[in-house]
């Protein structure tokens, strides 16, 4: 019999909590990640006032230097601590996986320079469209069809770019590339980006309407992973028939390995707690896990280095969060976290190699406190143990801790 019936994890897309051990190995515009600190540097310029995480034991995970702005508790409603990542990498594929039990011993390929002559021909060819060289470059998926979407509306040419992420990622006018032509095109993008030297994590469609001086990227986007080189708990609990349960890009992220309910993509972090609050009142959702990503933290506001946003976007979750302990059953267990750190105020407009913070809360718990330091997978080994199947790759269980 499980601890937990039900167990619900949110990811809150790179809302590190200070720089990893072995953060200088990492770099970001030429700047070792050894002073990164997502949280702690947007409560210590822009402020933070989250109480309802702050409550649950944010401010008392262990730091060298506390939270200037989210005090610690004192009578803390759960559990709280910090985990470091095992695998090469610091995206969020990587992070995702190494969640669920994956270590990533080769990181996957990114093109700094840009997609080589070979990839770009390619496309061409096999769209009969030309591609826009000076767009292929890491690029803000918002500044390149403002820099290149006139040009496309007049060319019909493709806009191709990629960022820190090993990604590919193709932004179209939907009125200038039907949305079937678009993926289309992802779809063989994708098929030509799955060995090295060009292992990529994800191909994305990026459509979007507009005028020039007005452009807005549309929901319609679509991602094509790779799928998982081994089984995750994901498979794990599909193959004992438990129910998983998706909110927003986890499907696309894992390429739908080991999840049975697809509740599609978020328009946003607010329209994602929507659909997971939906998901819990779900009446035939009696026993399992649902596995949510909020990734407006780090598209909007972290790859932009726009600290007071990152601080609303944390602002909005933590003020509707009750919402979302409201949703929970007696023996529901919640777990907030991250994949990765992506600080607003450091160089470049790369992820950062960072701890990420770790929140239990269930209305069972009768305790609360610190748990050791431990690692991503840890969390993966915990669910595991609950629904009773075996682990992944790595990760301990701290189940018995949750009290």
């Amino acid at each position: 019999m499980s601890k937990f019936n039900r167990i619900h994890l949110v990811v809150l897309d790179s809302v590190g909590i200070g720089a990893a051990p072995d953060a200088n190995n990492f770099v970001n515009a030429g700047v070792p990640d050894g002073a990164s600190d997502t949280l702690g540097h947007i409560s210590k310029t822009v402020g933070l006032n989250v109480p309802n995480m702050a409550k649950i034991g944010l401010g008392n995970i262990p730091r060298e230097v506390p939270l200037k702005t989210v005090p610690a508790e004192s009578n803390p409603t759960g559990y709280a601590t910090k985990l470091q990542e095992v695998s090469l990498g610091k995206d969020t594929m990587t992070g995702h996986w190494e969640i669920m039990g994956l270590n990533i011993t080769e990181p996957f390929d990114t093109f700094w320079n840009g997609f080589p002559e070979e990839i770009i021909t390619k496309i061409e060819e096999f769209s009969g469209r030309k591609v826009i060289r000076e767009a292929n470059k890491p690029y803000s998926g918002t500044a390149v069809i403002d820099d290149f979407g006139p040009r496309q509306m007049e060319t019909g040419e493709l806009i191709i770019y990629t960022s820190a992420d090993p990604v590919l990622q193709i932004a179209a006018h939907e009125d200038i590339i039907p949305l079937d032509e678009l993926y289309r095109i992802c779809e063989y993008a994708r098929s030509i980006t799955l060995e090295r030297p060009a292992l990529l994590g994800r191909i994305i469609a990026r459509p979007y309407v507009g005028e020039p001086g007005n452009f807005t990227r549309t929901a319609n986007r679509r991602d094509l992973a790779v799928s998982p080189f081994a089984p995750t708990v994901l498979d794990k609990l599909n193959e004992a028939g438990i129910d998983t349960y998706a909110v927003g890009k986890i499907n696309d992220i894992f390429n739908g390995a080991g999840i049975n309910h697809d509740m599609g993509h978020n328009k946003s972090n607010s329209h994602g707690m929507d659909t997971l609050i939906k998901t819990m009142g779900l009446p035939e959702f009696q026993e399992g896990f649902s596995f949510t990503n909020l990734v407006d933290f780090d598209a909007l506001y972290g790859h932009r280095r726009n600290a007071h946003g990152y601080r609303d976007c944390l602002h909005e979750f933590d003020e509707r969060l009750p919402e979302i302990i409201a949703a929970m059953r007696e023996d529901d267990l919640l777990m907030i976290t991250a994949d990765h750190g992506n600080d607003p105020t450091y160089a470049g407009t790369d992820h950062t190699r960072e701890y990420i913070p770790f929140l239990a809360y269930s209305p069972s718990f009768k305790g609360n406190g610190v748990l050791p330091v431990g690692h991503f997978s840890d969390i993966s080994a915990t669910i595991a143990e609950n629904f009773g199947v075996e682990t992944a790759m790595i990760g301990e269980s701290f189940l018995d801790k949750l009290v």
